[in-house]
């Protein structure tokens, strides 16, 4: 006899069924690293709302990870942004929403017709793992070069080497490395734990827990300590600390998204310019990649390539039209949020709660408190640790 089916609320209810909340909440900004300065890039060269991407990519992190019960992470479309931001001809926003848009309707096409599916099976494994050491590879390198270089985001190029002391020193950056790598472990078997860590999620035991706690702890691992957003705290304290009339530059208020009239340029122009580069890095690394990884980290959960493209596609097809930056999902930021802690998506619920928060509250008046940079210095030391 066939089981009923679960309904959506049973689903989250399930979704959200971990107690280990420390460790979710350090998983939650394993992805900053790459989130805070291609957001900031764009507000600052193309005028990209702050308030309004942050209430809407936190709204997208709470729905997906009610929804998929994994830690799924919210990026930005990395080539979108990176054409976008090009020195001497920059996309307009109505021109990057464009693209989002066009990149969403393919991907959102794509899974509905089933055709999404038929790639995934299409594509070799080989392919896959490429496409998930490329990206931890790119992000690593990335990393190295933003703490050894001082850059200046609006133009995507170094300004000259970071000093070696200083609240932004090299020293500083060290020194989270070491706490990282103390406290949390060299890193080399977070990503292949999931085995025995499945097993205690979904069954709820307590003697599986403690027996995982116990082998972390043989392991050198202070198991519950979210590192990460420790390490980001400091981060954000020490920006305060070297600037603290961030603070009053402040005001209360959200902003106020505006409806945009694309024209039949913005059109030609974002989807020539961008769509058409972003649409082979979202079908391999936004869909397939992290169908894949998520299915070797957490089995038991439906990660499926029509569900993963459509989510895709519904969070751009809403957003852009009011301005919130292009997004997709992405292999890299679901290891990083894994690797940190995250294990479910009470994670994500968390950071997107959280963004919302911000958003809400003070709207684009934080990019007065991200522009000081320290955070950064330390979320890319987070990635270091990830993809090292």
């Amino acid at each position: 006899m066939a089981e009923p089916e679960e309904s959506v609320l049973g689903r989250v209810k399930r979704n959200m069924g971990h107690k280990l909340v420390w460790e979710e909440l350090g998983g939650s900004v394993g992805d900053l690293g790459t989130f805070v300065p291609i957001v900031l890039a764009l507000v600052l060269v193309n005028g990209l709302d702050l308030g309004t991407t942050l209430v809407f990519t936190g709204a997208y992190n709470v729905v997906t990870g009610l929804l998929f019960g994994v830690p799924m992470p919210v990026q930005p479309m990395k080539s979108i942004a990176a054409v976008a931001i090009t020195e001497g001809d920059p996309l307009s926003l109505n021109q990057i929403m464009a693209a989002g848009l066009s990149t969403a309707l393919v991907l959102a096409i794509l899974g509905i017709t089933g055709l999404m599916s038929v790639v995934n099976r299409l594509v070799p494994l080989p392919v896959v793992r490429g496409v998930q050491l490329s990206q931890g590879i790119a992000f690593g390198i990335t990393a190295v070069k933003y703490i050894l270089k001082e850059q200046d985001l609006t133009k995507g190029k170094t300004t000259g080497d970071r000093p070696w002391l200083g609240m932004d020193g090299l020293v500083m950056a060290l020194s989270a490395l070491c706490f990282i790598v103390l406290t949390t472990g060299a890193g080399g078997g977070g990503i292949h734990e999931c085995g025995s860590d499945n097993v205690g999620l979904l069954e709820g035991a307590e003697d599986e827990s403690i027996t995982r706690r116990e082998r972390r702890m043989r392991e050198g691992r202070f198991v519950g300590l979210p590192t990460a957003l420790l390490v980001f705290i400091v981060g954000v304290l020490l920006a305060i600390a070297r600037d603290p009339g961030v603070i009053s530059k402040l005001h209360f208020g959200p902003s106020i998204p505006h409806f945009l009239t694309i024209t039949k340029e913005d059109w030609k122009i974002g989807f020539m310019r961008a769509a058409i580069p972003q649409l082979p890095l979202s079908i391999l690394n936004s869909v397939i990649a992290v169908c894949k990884l998520s299915n070797d980290l957490f089995p038991s959960k439906d990660v499926s390539p029509f569900k993963v493209s459509v989510s895709v596609g519904l969070m751009n097809l809403v957003g852009c039209w009011w301005g919130a930056m292009p997004v997709c999902h992405g292999a890299g930021g679901l290891a990083g949020q894994y690797r940190f802690g995250a294990k479910t998506g009470m994670a994500v619920v968390f950071l997107g709660s959280a963004k919302m928060f911000l958003g809400l509250v003070f709207g684009t008046s934080l990019l007065l408190a991200l522009d000081v940079g320290l955070p950064f210095l330390h979320s890319y030391t987070l990635e270091i640790w990830i993809y090292g």
